[in-house]
């Protein structure tokens, strides 16, 4: 049995499962998330988005900055308001501390959406990904904590011997080994799937759905009718999550941290300031950039393309701002955004391109010197390339005695080096003792 909508709680307190026969009922449709018919400014705007039930208590992170020398990288533990040095330095944005499992650029995109999940009664939530998917693992856990069923479809094989990311998904997720051919179609694999898990008697939607839902329908209702109502109803409800998270509602995570950083005893809304940012689906940087115009900062988001071309980035980036236009009232803003459709990130290429996945002679060695020397521990994949543009930015702006901090987003993944040391064992083998 499928449906295109689920009640919350409130809606099934109400009416219990008549509800899931069709449509939530007919209720007046409010502005998007409940900003006014009246002009905002650009944080007025931003305040009314994240005025919403998060997954992280708070947004912080931790912030570290890394100065460069001809022999060395060093990693004095300075807060924000040190003396500038005089060798190129960058600054680290440790979102790989915000959780032991559930981290970087992963903790950002489940920061609205779990709330929503819970929020919807889902008992089930089905996602995919490669089989050592930071994602996959990261909403194993996250469902676990909330006492909500995981399926992860994993692109390929099971490895003979299970290990970081996979490891994970295993432990506290359902997995399933999809073959390669069966992956690419990744759509009808997931709905699939979802029906399979839901049953003849369960529902399945995906979540963009919810976010749908969430803005149209009125209050929740009391909490104590909400918690009787689902005691009684029994149904598996199914919410399908896109991989990689890519989904509207990932953006606002990132839109969330960018307020974070941009406070006056932080990084500050006035002077420029480059943040690097590795790029798989490139989620993380359009949500970034959407921060980044919305809040009206002086700053430029640099984006390491890993997995598609310039021309898939664009079009990726086209269609998350499309969809947030529609989920979101963007016109509600004061002075507009005409120049958001022009391109919110500068895409580049990594120093070394490679086949997305590949990793090069002397890399690995590379993170074990920039752990050694700084404790920041870094994998060959994803974060590698972002600390190697950012590497190169600061250099150069040391170089021009531009005033333009540059800042790296550390995107987590760093359990990956298990799956690496796998598939690349001479290059560990190698390492220095």
């Amino acid at each position: 049995m499928k449906l295109q909508r689920f009640p919350t709680l409130s809606a099934i307190s109400s009416s219990k499962r008549s509800l899931y026969s069709g449509q939530l009922p007919h209720t007046p449709q409010p502005q998007p998330q409940g900003i006014p018919n009246v002009k905002l400014s650009g944080e007025e705007f931003v305040a009314t988005l994240l005025d919403r039930r998060w997954t992280l208590p708070k947004p912080d992170t931790k912030i570290q900055q890394v100065i460069l020398s001809s022999k060395q990288v060093t990693h004095p533990f300075l807060e924000m308001n040190e003396k500038e040095s005089q060798e190129p330095s960058f600054y680290v944005v440790r979102d790989d501390l915000l959780h032991p499992l559930v981290n970087g650029n992963k903790s950002r995109k489940l920061d609205a959406l779990f709330p929503l999940v819970e929020d919807h009664l889902v008992t089930d939530v089905v996602t995919c990904g490669g089989c050592q998917s930071a994602h996959a693992a990261a909403v194993a856990v996250s469902c676990a904590e909330r006492g909500i069923k995981s399926h992860l479809l994993l692109r390929g094989e099971q490895p003979e011997i299970q290990t970081g990311y996979n490891l994970i998904s295993s432990l506290y997720g359902n997995v399933t080994y999809i073959p390669r051919s069966v992956y690419s179609d990744r759509k009808n694999m997931l709905r699939s799937h979802a029906d399979y898990v839901a049953g003849n008697s369960g529902h399945v939607l995906w979540f963009d759905d919810i976010l749908e839902a969430s803005i149209t329908q009125n209050n929740l209702g009391s909490e104590s009718a909400q918690k009787e109502a689902y005691k009684d109803d029994n149904t598996r409800r199914v919410v399908i999550v896109s991989e990689g998270a890519g989904d509207v509602v990932a953006l606002l995570g990132s839109i969330r941290l960018m307020k974070y950083l941009s406070q006056d005893h932080l990084f500050g809304k006035e002077k420029p300031l480059k943040l690097v940012v590795d790029a798989g689906t490139g989620t993380t940087a359009v949500g970034l950039g959407l921060g980044t115009i919305c809040l009206g900062l002086p700053w430029e988001i640099t984006a390491v393309m890993l997995a598609d071309t310039v021309e898939g980035y664009q079009q990726q980036e086209k269609h998350l701002i499309s969809n947030f236009k529609r989920h979101f009232d963007l016109n509600s803003i004061e002075n507009g955004l005409d120049d958001i459709d022009n391109g919110i990130v500068h895409w580049v290429e990594r120093h070394n391109p490679r086949k997305f996945g590949n990793v090069l002679k002397g890399e690995i060695e590379a993170c074990q010197d920039i752990a050694q020397t700084t404790g920041i521990l870094l994998d060959p994949i994803y974060t590698l390339s972002a600390w190697e543009m950012a590497t190169a930015l600061s250099q150069t702006q040391k170089e021009s005695k531009r005033d333009t901090k540059v800042v790296m987003l550390h995107t987590g993944g760093t359990l990956g080096m298990f799956g690496l040391a796998q598939r690349y064992r001479s290059y560990f083998c190698n390492l220095k003792r």
